[in-house]
């Protein structure tokens, strides 16, 4: 599962690269559908990807409401990424098996296996790149290519 996770990151930080060409104003432009803005949504991936890791870690999540800045999305991003690796790096059958289980708004619980979370994860950023990709043509430019079956990661 490694290998979908470093194809994420290395489409994320295409978008960090295609980002550096917006003023921070586009960047963080309220916007139809996805986390509300660009910088909104590329923030929200690593967040959710953190918070998961570290609750199926039973280590700290991070609180952070948001960024305001490209920079701090991409520091963010360099901050949870080993958290993520570590964790990925250390998987096996037994760990895929071990369930989480969280609250839910109203107060009933629900729980996951961690194979369930790790491949939410996966296709949640995959989810939101999309959006990404509709508001850069909506914007005129042409979107960072997430074709998996000509990166290599």
């Amino acid at each position: 599962m490694l290998d979908m996770f470093r194809y994420n990151w290395q489409v994320r930080q295409d978008w960090f690269e295609w980002c550096r060409e917006l003023p921070q104003e586009e960047l963080a432009k309220e916007r139809t559908g996805g986390m509300g803005s660009i910088l909104a949504t590329l923030f929200h991936v690593a967040n959710g990807e953190q918070i998961w890791i570290n609750s199926m870690q039973g280590t700290p999540v991070i609180i952070k409401e948001g960024v305001t800045s490209l920079e701090e999305a991409v520091e963010f991003t360099e901050l949870t990424k080993p958290i993520t690796e570590q964790f990925i790096q250390s998987w096996n059958n037994e760990l895929a098996l071990k369930t989480l289980t969280k609250k839910r708004r109203d107060g009933s619980e629900i729980t996951f296996t961690y194979e369930k979370i790790i491949k939410h994860l996966i296709a949640h950023e995959v989810h939101h790149i999309g959006q990404l990709s509709i508001w850069s043509r909506e914007i005129g430019r042409k979107p960072v290519s997430s074709d998996l079956i000509f990166r290599n990661y």
